[in-house]
């Protein structure tokens, strides 16, 4: 079992910046892959970017690269989204999540989100 418990979110102009952390804890192996969805009200969920808990690779979805970075801190067992260059578009709930990093490759989502957080809400105004 695995939890994971996000941190910041909040609210920001367009073009700001903010990060969103994550703790980790449980039995965490490194095949797993850790990262970030989103959801906007009346949008499905998307994802948005993880990091394999070996560190070794990352992903990003579509809409945010070239502007979110997401890094892992292994000694605090602690992953990080730093959000730039935001946009209206960004809102949403966001949540940190783990599963097996090869259903995330695959794109199989569903089979992928085995962990939750409770999710954090970032608002971006005009």
């Amino acid at each position: 079992q695995v939890q994971v418990v996000e941190s910041g979110g909040g609210s920001v102009q367009a073009g700001g910046s903010l990060r969103l952390s994550c703790a980790a804890s449980g039995r965490i192996f490194r095949e797993y892959g850790v990262g970030w969805f989103r959801q906007a009200p009346g949008k499905d969920r998307e994802f948005v970017a993880a990091i394999k808990w070996s560190g070794e690779s990352t992903l990003y979805g579509d809409l945010v690269k070239g502007r979110f970075t997401i890094s892992l801190d292994s000694a605090e067992n602690t992953f990080r989204l730093q959000m730039s260059s935001l946009k209206p578009e960004d809102t949403a709930v966001y949540y940190c999540v783990a599963g097996d990093w090869e259903f995330l490759q695959e794109r199989k989502y569903e089979l992928y989100l085995k962990f939750w957080s409770r999710g954090t809400q970032v608002t971006v105004s005009s």
